[in-house]
């Protein structure tokens, strides 16, 4: 039967791997390490820029380990999204890291580095050619969005993960890529259950956040460990303190997905309503049942980010009794008083400005029946974007009085309110937004990647 052993030590290349873990899976002896190194989820400004979230010190460390397992097991290396955003200043930015291991290790590997950053030029004559539709919720775009990104990425499948194992390659260090399709490569070259290989790695996609840990009453953590076969996948975690468990398994497929059943791929759609989930043992499920139907058109997602103007904040605290009864009124209060103010700067350019009043309705923006609720005290935060970071100072300097002494009615005692950083502006610098939630039809699913291969550089 054609098996394969996946290792999985963590959810995301410098967030942490310990010794321990990286010593239980070497024991299990799988036949690939498999990690993602990026996502989405912190927002636009690292797609925007090209570059990563996590400390470089942080993601040596975390690769160091699996390097040297991997040379230890004589076995290959999957990791996807390089650098958070995927673009190709990540890959090479890991591939160096990588080099730099190397050198102090004394090891040697053939790296592939495949590159999924795009050419606006090729996607804006795609675009052109009807080639290229929205997801949900994807902004409006014409042929002239494509320029404006500075950064756009498109998430390979597993098949250039499986070119790249194909020929030979140690470590494959890729750009953008769903989170599956760096762990499902492998399984699928093998020739394991295609459904089971893309349900066993959207399941192991976080790592051990598929686990659960009664010692610490905390859900996730470590690493988990698959074996695959022609039939299904069985999944266990490599922490001791750790179990995997049907709900905590089944579960998982609720995360950062639309639907609890399915899952769509580059390739096609992965079902898993039929899917059968058991316990082995304490520590250990079986899934099969799974299915994989083959989509007629091969699709690779698109996501792309531009300048949004620059931003200026200012953070005030209060608990003013006053304020505390109804915040938005004196928000509102602030809000038209700095309105009649703007014209004496004579700003002519484009600029919005926000409050966020934490401790009030900051998070969800629900609309507080007056009285229902009066916190102890909030937090505001005062956001100005502009199309320069001077004019964005200078519109939050024109608020700072009123953050300080605003009062809550015409002719009643100034309150005083805490701004608990000097100066209370604070300069965030260039903002960024996604301009790209969208689809591209190709024929080839190696037509939109790169791939360039080195040996590193051992001393």
């Amino acid at each position: 039967m054609n098996q394969c052993k996946v290792f999985v030590p963590v959810g995301a290349l410098g967030t942490g791997i310990s010794a321990e873990t990286c010593e239980r899976g070497i024991l299990l002896q799988p036949d690939i390490i498999s990690c993602d190194a990026g996502s989405t989820d912190s927002g636009p400004y690292y797609l925007g820029t090209g570059t990563g979230k996590y400390a470089r010190e942080a993601v040596k460390t975390d690769m160091r380990r699996i390097l040297l397992a991997a040379k230890m097991l004589g076995v290959p290396v999957t990791v996807g999204s390089c650098g958070t955003c995927g673009s190709d200043y990540g890959v090479d930015w890991t591939a160096e890291i990588c080099n730099e291991i190397c050198r102090e290790e004394g090891l040697r590997f053939k790296i592939a580095k495949i590159y999924t950053q795009q050419d606006p030029a090729v996607l804006a004559a795609k675009y052109q050619a009807g080639k290229i539709r929205p997801l949900e919720v994807a902004p409006d775009i014409t042929t002239e969005t494509f320029g404006e990104c500075s950064t756009i990425v498109a998430l390979a499948g597993a098949e250039p993960f499986i070119k790249a194992l194909n020929d030979g390659a140690d470590i494959v260090l890729c750009g953008r890529a769903t989170d599956t399709a760096i762990i499902a490569a492998l399984p699928l070259k093998k020739g394991c259950n295609e459904a089971a290989a893309w349900h066993g790695a959207k399941i192991a996609e976080c790592g051990g956040l598929c686990t659960h840990s009664e010692a610490s009453s905390a859900e996730g953590g470590g690493g988990v460990f698959l074996t695959f076969d022609e039939d299904g996948f069985t999944i266990e975690p490599v922490e001791e303190n750790s179990k995997c468990t049907v709900y905590s398994v089944s579960a998982h497929m609720l995360y950062e997905n639309a639907d609890p059943f399915c899952l769509t791929e580059p390739s096609g759609q992965l079902d898993t309503r039929e899917a059968v989930y058991t316990q082995l043992d304490e520590r250990r499920v079986r899934v099969s049942g799974s299915r994989f139907t083959h989509a007629s058109q091969y699709t690779m997602k698109l996501e792309g980010a531009a300048s949004a103007g620059f931003q200026t904040i200012s953070i005030v605290g209060m608990n003013d009794r006053r304020v505390m009864h109804n915040p938005l009124a004196w928000i509102n209060a602030l809000k038209a008083y700095a309105e009649k103010q703007f014209p004496l700067l004579g700003i002519t350019e484009k600029f919005s400005f926000d409050f966020k009043p934490y401790g009030w309705n900051a998070v969800t923006g629900e609309d507080i029946t007056i009285g229902s609720y009066i916190p102890r005290e909030i937090c505001v935060i005062l956001t100005v974007t502009a199309t320069t970071q001077e004019t964005a100072t200078r519109i939050a300097k024109l608020f700072n009085p009123g953050l300080l002494h605003f009062p809550v009615k015409p002719g009643e005692q100034f309150p005083t309110f805490a701004f608990p950083f000097s100066p209370a502006e604070i300069e965030r610098g260039q903002m960024y937004e996604f301009r790209l939630n969208h689809v591209v039809e190709i024929t080839d699913p190696l037509e939109l990647v790169r791939i360039v291969y080195n040996a590193t550089e051992e001393t």
